[in-house]
């Protein structure tokens, strides 16, 4: 079995995040990043499932030079291979572009990727890099076993659970329940010095969207406390004060 996974270079979650050039460009300035961690899921169930053998599991990004740290980490992980993608990653629609030609005529029997991108939380890419390669594309699943060529796959749905098979190749997005994300091991960090990372060139791709302007949430407003006896008082406030009802 052939796996790929794809992986985004994202802020670490304790980044205080800043604009430049009038909000339009986010502040690299100082800033950590990590495998987003909705793709560390995808990646532990892709390197249980080839276990033992069984299969090979490549890591894919799109991106800079500055990312290599970041694939490393998920060579360390466990990944046998990598393949960076040289480009900046413009937005969902360029960056499924790159991994479906990448893909196209590498026979892999599954790509999986995290349910989205914890920087701008798209949940897009699975979905398009599936048209582009005319595949079965499953969104946020929850469990997903292989059985030779048939995968049985369990998403949460309103009021209860989903349960689908899918035969031949198909990706999907991963998100909390498919696999305990991985810590690498000693030996994981020495031997992903010397596994491969391939780098190949972009294909090109026409822009689609536009960043017209970033905003940070407004700050967060004061709290008022009211005592559970005193409920008039509460339901007054959130018609005058709140005006939600």
């Amino acid at each position: 079995m052939k796996i790929l996974v794809c992986i985004s270079n994202v802020p670490d979650t304790t980044t205080k995040i800043t604009f430049t050039n009038d909000n339009t460009e986010f502040n690299t300035s100082g800033v950590q990043y990590i495998v987003n961690p909705y793709d560390e899921i995808a990646l532990s169930r892709a390197i249980e499932l080839t276990e033992g053998g069984k299969g090979t599991v490549t890591v894919i990004n799109v991106g800079e030079a500055a990312n290599d740290p970041t694939i490393r980490k998920a060579l360390a992980i466990g990944a046998d291979d990598a393949v960076r993608v040289n480009a900046a990653p413009r937005d969902a629609y360029f960056v499924a572009k790159q991994i479906a030609a990448y893909a196209k005529d590498k026979d892999f029997n599954l790509i999986l990727t995290g349910r989205e991108s914890i920087d701008y939380n798209g949940n897009q890419v699975a979905a398009m890099v599936g048209e582009f390669l005319d595949i079965p594309s499953v969104s946020i699943i929850k469990k997903l076993d292989i059985d030779g060529d048939n995968a049985t796959i369990e998403r949460e749905i309103e009021g209860g659970k989903e349960i689908l098979t899918v035969s031949g190749k198909f990706i999907a997005s991963c998100a909390e329940g498919v696999a305990e994300p991985k810590i690498p091991n000693m030996r994981g960090i020495m031997s992903a010095r010397t596994k491969p990372l391939n780098v190949v060139d972009a294909v090109d791709a026409e822009a689609v969207t536009k960043v017209t302007k970033y905003e940070t949430p407004a700050p967060r407003g004061t709290v008022k406390l009211i005592p559970a006896d005193q409920t008039e008082s509460l339901i007054d406030l959130l018609h005058s004060e709140a005006k939600v009802i």
